[in-house]
């Protein structure tokens, strides 16, 4: 019996084998969840279909999350092919290079709008149609990212979508509460993505995470399911309108210093030894 069993889960987001909404799939079914997918477009299909076997989900489809219509097409057909739901994951995100990569204060308004809508209002909307389908209580679970709190480069247009997702969580928990629905967040420190490359700056940023996080590694989508585990199990029974860090402690630090740089500073001629105060 896994923590999981006998719950049905309907997972947005799959895109690959190294989605972040994967690596929860995975983690739930390995606990006894039965998987439903849902994906952005026909061109991910067959990749998605694919994967879908892995875990014997046997409803995947496609669902375009900034139309209405769209949204209820698919949770009807849900409700005609599985019924009730006990778990949904939100790992919906998406922004436009240019505003992702360019000066912060160039966002385009179009840019602004669409990330807002697929990354944060989105959430809003697949939660009103799947309370109806969680009569017994449920759990629901979304990804955001420290740039919501903190500036990360070049993550611009998102991090104020994550922004408004974070909050979303808190307003959702609240007034889910009474009906058992607990709603949380998984803050997830750089994991190597389709969508996390699509920043110029990636790349560096991946390699220097692995010197400066406290765990000294990067985060994995396999990281994310077992905390969507916690999160959407009993195990966090008690725990609603929640944003849990998943970045190796990242979050913790005040100041991020390599240590191969504190090391070449303190070998540089002329250095204060450890311990010394530099004159004025």
């Amino acid at each position: 019996m896994g923590l999981m069993s006998g719950r049905n889960i309907l997972v947005f987001g799959v895109a690959n084998k190294h989605s972040i909404a994967w690596g929860i799939a995975k983690a739930l079914h390995a606990h006894g969840a039965h998987i439903a997918l849902s994906f952005a477009g026909p061109k991910l299909a067959h990749r998605v279909r694919s994967l879908a076997e892995q875990v014997g989900a046997t409803f995947v489809e496609p669902c375009d999350v900034t139309s209405d219509d769209d949204i209820d097409r698919l949770f009807a057909a849900y409700e005609r092919s599985v019924g009730r739901l006990d778990g949904l994951v939100h790992a919906v995100a998406f922004a436009p290079t240019s505003d992702l990569n360019g000066e912060f204060r160039d966002i385009s308004r179009e840019g602004f709008l669409l990330t807002m809508d697929v990354s944060a209002y989105s959430l809003i909307a697949l939660t009103r149609r799947a309370v109806p389908l969680m009569p017994d209580g449920g759990a629901i679970l979304t990804m955001t990212s420290y740039a919501a709190e903190k500036v990360i480069p070049h993550y611009n247009v998102m991090a104020v979508a994550k922004a408004a997702l974070e909050c979303e969580v808190r307003y959702l928990g609240v007034e889910l509460g009474p009906r058992n629905i607990r709603v949380n967040a998984v803050s997830a420190g750089l994991v190597r993505t389709l969508a996390a490359q699509a920043m110029d700056n990636f790349q560096p940023l991946f390699r220097l995470a692995r010197e400066v996080t406290p765990l000294r590694r990067n985060m994995t989508p396999e990281d994310a399911g077992s905390a969507a585990l916690y999160l959407m199990s009993d195990l966090g029974a008690a725990v609603t309108g929640e944003t849990l860090h998943m970045d190796g402690g990242y979050s913790a630090l005040g100041i991020s210093v390599p240590e191969r740089l504190v090391a070449a500073e303190l070998a540089r001629p002329g250095a204060a030894p450890a311990g010394a105060e530099a004159d004025d």
